[in-house]
C-alpha cells in the first residue's frame, strides 16, 4: 500500500472517529442527564457482527442506580442481523467494523435505529420527556461539535501560533487571468482591500471578498489607486477556471533541482531563471505552469507514444545565475510531464508575519477564526445548487485528501477543527434524519402543542435518509470520476 495513502488514510479515520465519538457523546451525554435510556452507543457502524461490546453494569453501579437484568442472548435473524431483547434496560458500548460513523440508539426515538415503539410511553423513553429536554438531546451533538471546533483552532494557535504572508508584504503582486484584466487588473499589481475589508492573507477568504467587493485597493507601480468591481462576481468561475482569477506571481527561479532528472542532464542548478518555453516568453511560475500543463492537454487528447514524446520534447531557455548566460537547450520531460525542479514558493521570497498567543489569548482568537471559517463556509453554501457546484461535491476520498502527505499534528488538528464545525453546521439543516430536521419537528411541537404523528415522523425519516443517501452517492461518484480523469 502507497504510504501517502496510508497515512492519509489513518489520519481521516482518527479524526472522523474521534468527532463521531464525540458527537454521539452529545446525544449520550444529556440523555443520560435526563434519565432517557440509551440502547446501544456504538463507534463505527456493525451491520451483521460487531468487533467489540460491553454493557453498563459498571455505570450502574458507580451511580448507585438500581442494577441493571442480564443482557438476554443475543440471536439472529433470517437475514443474519443482530437481534436483541427489548427487555434489557443498561446501554451497550461497542465498536463496529465500518469506519464511516457510529450511533447512539436512544429509546423510544425515532431515527436511523428505529425501533417498533408501542402505545404505552415508558418514563424512560425520549418522547416522555418535556420538548426543551428532547431539544437539548437531540442538538447535543452539534453543540459538542461546534464548541470542540472553537477550542481546536483555540489550542492549534496556543500551540503554534500564526505564520502567514500579508499580500502588501508580496512586492512582486499577483498574477492575473484574462477575465481578472478585463476588469482592470494587470500582472503585477499589489491587493491592499477592497470596500468590504482590507486583505490579510493570499487564500480563499481574498476571492470570497474579491466576488462580494465593488472596490478594490491595489498599489501599482508604487502608486495606490482603486478599481471598480461589479460586486457579484461567481467564486467558483474564479476559482475553476485555469489559470485562476489571481494567484501570487512567482518569478520562474529555481529553488532546486532534483537528481537524475531532465532538469539535471541538461545542467540546472539553484538559482538559475527560466526565460522562454519554444521560443515563447515566460515571465513568471505561473506561467510555466500553464505552458507545461497546456502541453498536458494535447498528449492525453492524442494519446499515442509518438504524440506522448512529441509533446514531451520541448526547447527551453534559461539563464544561469552564476554567469547570466542564457542557454537554450532541447529536453524532454518525464513520463509525467516534469522537469524536476522545485519551484520558489511565497514563503522563500517573502518574510511571514508570525503572531504567538497566550493561553487566554489564544481563545477569542480561536473563536474568531472558527466562526470565520463557519461563515466562509454557509456563505459558499449557494454554489452547491448549481451545475458546477454539484460537480465539486466530494466524498470520502476528497475529505480524505484533504489531509496532508506525511503526519503533521498542527495541520491535523487544523482539518480536524474544519470537519468539525462543517458537520456541526450539516447536522443542524433542516433535513429529516439530520438532527436539524428532529429539532424543527420540536419546534413545531413547542410553539403549537401538538406533537407530529408517528407515522408522519417515520414517512419523514426515509425521505430524509433518502436525501441524505443521495447526496452520498452524488460526492462518492464525483471522487471515482475525478480517479478515473473524466470530471
Amino acid at each position: 500500500m502507497d504510504s501517502v495513502f496510508f497515512i492519509k488514510l489513518l489520519q481521516f479515520i482518527l479524526s472522523i472517529s474521534l468527532l463521531v465519538l464525540l458527537h454521539e457523546g452529545g446525544h449520550f451525554f444529556f440523555s443520560k442527564l435526563f434519565g432517557v435510556r440509551v440502547n446501544r452507543f456504538y463507534i463505527f457502524f456493525n451491520p451483521k457482527f460487531h468487533l467489540f461490546s460491553t454493557y453498563d453494569k459498571w455505570f450502574r453501579k458507580l451511580t448507585k442506580r438500581t442494577p441493571v437484568e442480564v443482557p438476554v442472548k443475543v440471536e439472529k435473524d433470517a437475514e443474519g442481523n443482530e437481534v436483541r431483547s427489548k427487555e434489557y434496560v443498561g446501554t451497550e458500548y461497542g465498536i463496529g467494523w465500518v469506519p464511516l460513523g457510529g450511533y447512539c440508539d436512544i429509546d423510544g426515538m425515532i431515527d436511523e435505529t428505529t425501533q417498533e415503539l408501542s402505545d404505552d410511553v415508558k418514563p424512560w423513553e425520549f418522547r416522555s420527556k418535556p420538548v426543551w429536554q428532547r431539544l437539548l438531546i437531540i442538538t447535543g451533538g452539534v453543540l459538542v461539535n461546534f464548541l470542540l471546533a472553537l477550542f481546536i483552532y483555540s489550542m492549534v494557535l496556543y500551540a503554534w501560533g500564526e505564520s502567514y504572508i500579508e499580500t502588501k508584504n508580496m512586492t512582486n503582486g499577483m498574477k492575473f487571468n484574462t477575465e481578472a484584466k478585463k476588469l482592470g487588473f494587470k500582472d503585477g499589481d499589489i491587493l491592499l482591500g477592497t470596500d468590504k475589508n482590507t486583505f490579510k492573507q493570499f487564500g480563499i477568504d481574498l476571492y470570497r471578498n474579491l466576488s462580494e467587493a465593488k472596490r478594490v485597493d491595489i498599489i501599482r507601480e508604487g502608486k495606490e489607486m482603486s478599481l471598480d468591481l461589479p460586486g457579484k462576481l461567481n467564486l467558483l468561475d474564479m476559482l475553476k477556471t485555469q489559470p485562476t482569477f489571481v494567484a501570487p506571481l512567482i518569478p520562474c527561479v529555481v529553488d532546486s533541482v532534483l537528481p537524475e532528472t531532465p532538469a539535471a542532464s541538461i545542467g540546472m542548478a539553484k538559482g538559475d531563471k527560466i526565460v522562454a518555453i519554444n521560443g515563447k516568453e515566460v515571465d513568471s511560475w505561473n506561467e510555466f505552469t500553464l505552458a507545461i500543463s497546456q502541453l498536458n492537454d494535447v498528449v492525453t487528447a492524442k494519446g499515442t507514444h509518438e504524440d506522448s514524446i512529441k509533446g514531451r520534447s520541448l526547447s527551453l531557455a534559461f539563464s544561469h545565475q552564476a554567469t547570466g548566460a542564457v542557454d537554450t537547450v532541447p529536453v524532454m520531460l518525464d513520463q509525467e510531464m516534469k522537469l524536476g525542479v522545485v519551484q520558489q514558493s511565497p514563503w522563500s521570497i517573502y518574510k511571514p508575519t508570525e503572531v504567538s498567543y497566550g493561553f487566554f489569548e489564544s481563545f477569542p482568537a480561536g473563536i474568531r477564526y472558527g466562526l470565520n471559517i463557519l461563515r466562509g463556509y454557509v456563505d459558499d453554501l449557494k454554489y452547491v445548487f448549481t451545475s458546477d457546484g454539484a460537480k465539486s461535491l466530494g466524498g470520502f476520498g476528497t475529505i480524505g485528501n484533504l489531509f496532508p502527505a506525511t503526519w503533521d499534528w498542527m495541520q491535523f488538528w487544523s482539518m480536524t477543527a474544519f470537519l468539525s464545525i462543517i458537520l456541526a453546521f450539516m447536522n443542524i439543516l433542516p433535513i429529516p434524519a439530520l438532527d436539524g430536521g428532529h429539532m424543527v419537528f420540536l419546534l413545531y411541537e413547542m410553539f403549537t402543542g401538538r406533537k407530529p404523528s408517528v407515522r408522519f415522523l417515520v414517512v419523514a425519516q426515509y425521505i430524509g435518509m433518502g436525501i441524505i443517501l443521495l447526496l452520498m452517492v452524488v460526492a462518492n461518484l464525483n471522487d471515482i470520476l475525478r480517479w478515473m480523469g473524466l470530471m
